[in-house]
């Protein structure tokens, strides 16, 4: 893992994950964490292409540790690459428990957006936006 403290940079999302979020154990569903992340990484690239995009790719997921009911989780994102109608965007999940103020890294993943149009096709990501890094 080794980061010890999330990016400098404002969350895309806030959530607190919530009991209908969870298995039997308390422990949250990666699933309901992973699609955090994928609505995190959406609202990046769409910012990023000035449009809609779909998901078509995520990468390198590792659940370090687990969120648990309460919890609240802050969503990173960095974009990564920028290609002609497609984005990387690596996106950290962060948690804080409701009595604390440390704050952990659960996972990270890299997830890749397509830019689309109003059919649905592949459209050129606007080059008239400067890449963040």
């Amino acid at each position: 893992m080794g980061e010890k403290s999330p990016p400098e940079s404002e969350p895309m999302i806030r959530a607190i994950a919530m009991p209908a979020d969870a298995n039997p154990s308390g422990d949250i569903f990666g699933g309901w964490l992973m699609s955090q992340m994928d609505l995190a990484g959406a609202n990046a690239a769409s910012r990023r292409s000035c449009g809609r995009c779909v998901t078509v790719a995520v990468d390198g997921m590792v659940f370090h540790e687990p969120v648990f009911i309460g919890d609240e989780v802050s969503l990173y994102c960095t974009v990564i690459r920028v290609g002609r109608t497609s984005m990387t965007i690596r996106v950290e999940a962060w948690r804080r428990s409701r009595t604390s103020d440390i704050r952990n890294k659960v996972t990270e993943a890299l997830f890749t957006y397509v830019a689309v149009d109003e059919n649905r096709k592949p459209r050129p990501v606007d080059s008239s936006v400067r890449d963040e890094k």
